[in-house]
């Protein structure tokens, strides 16, 4: 057999959709209109790309959407006053300082200078024990993304055996502890499994559903799941260059054997990625109904 497509490129599509409809309403209805910064120190490129997305993304939906660009000479002190400055800005929801930070800076401190209240990639220590308590609050996007995956493409997690690949704060550790709880896409047992885990095979065979999240490409093989396997991989590794220059990815999965084999897998590009940007909108939006007290 070969597997069905979980795209994510249509899923977000959809939620999209869903968001630019609430938006709408919330100014008509409320006169309220989510608004997001996103802030970006220095110009790497990648960072750059992600920045302008997040930006195209939130005005196609009605969200106000600022991008403060400063040089990567800028101090940590200014950062931070920057920071301080949009936390007490109405108009600003989320606040988004993209990473990776120069050097000279320490992520940590600015990251928890956010407001929690206006943290809507669900980094700060604040949102990060609300999540493990299972309680209200703003989810890391990618997470919360292939939590939408797998509810919008019908996978059963109740019960299931989940093996996740990857023991990262932003992927590996929140989406294990998600599955855990008692939650839509929820309710499995699950498995932690990364680079030192001594025997993986023998964990990811036993797996239900395969979450891959560790940056090591074509990882996880097709001898190294069982027939009927859910497969989401949020890899995305540059693996060579095109003669016109442009970078070909690959998963973690070895996508075209564990295809064959599985009920459900998700491609790269294509899959995991549009989620996470999507996530932040939708993060963005609930920030906005906590402010005006409308959740």
């Amino acid at each position: 057999m070969s597997a069905k497509i979980l795209s994510g490129t249509e899923t977000a599509k959809a939620i999209r959709q869903e968001l630019a409809q609430e938006v709408a309403e919330l100014k008509a209805k409320h006169n309220v209109v989510p608004g997001l910064v996103t802030i970006l120190v220095g110009e790497d490129p990648a960072s750059q790309s992600y920045v302008t997305a997040k930006n195209k993304t939130a005005k196609e939906l009605g969200i106000y959407s600022e991008q403060i660009s400063l040089p990567a000479t800028t101090n940590e002190a200014d950062l931070l006053a920057l920071v301080n400055k949009c936390n007490q800005d109405p108009k600003i929801n989320g606040i988004l300082v993209q990473l990776p930070l120069p050097k000279h800076i320490n992520e940590a401190r600015v990251l928890y200078t956010i407001d929690p209240n206006k943290d809507v990639d669900g980094f700060h220590p604040v949102n990060v024990g609300k999540m493990m308590l299972g309680e209200q609050c703003f989810l890391p996007c990618t997470p919360h993304g292939i939590l939408e995956l797998l509810t919008r493409g019908g996978v059963n997690t109740k019960g299931a055996e989940v093996v996740v690949v990857g023991r990262s704060n932003i992927v590996g550790k929140p989406i294990a502890n998600l599955m855990l709880q008692k939650r839509p896409a929820g309710d499995a047992t699950v498995t932690i499994c990364h680079t030192r885990t001594k025997d993986m095979a023998a964990h990811t065979r036993r797996a239900d559903i395969i979450i891959a999240a560790v940056g090591v490409p074509k990882l996880i093989t097709a001898d190294m799941v069982k027939e009927g396997v859910a497969v989401i991989d949020v890899g995305v590794n540059r693996i060579g260059m095109t003669e016109s220059g442009k970078a070909i990815l690959a998963g973690d999965v070895d996508f075209e054997a564990v295809k064959e084999k599985a009920s459900c897998i998700t491609p790269v590009p294509g899959g995991v990625g549009p989620m996470t940007i999507t996530m932040l909108m939708k993060n963005t939006v609930q920030s906005a109904k906590m402010a005006a007290g409308l959740i």
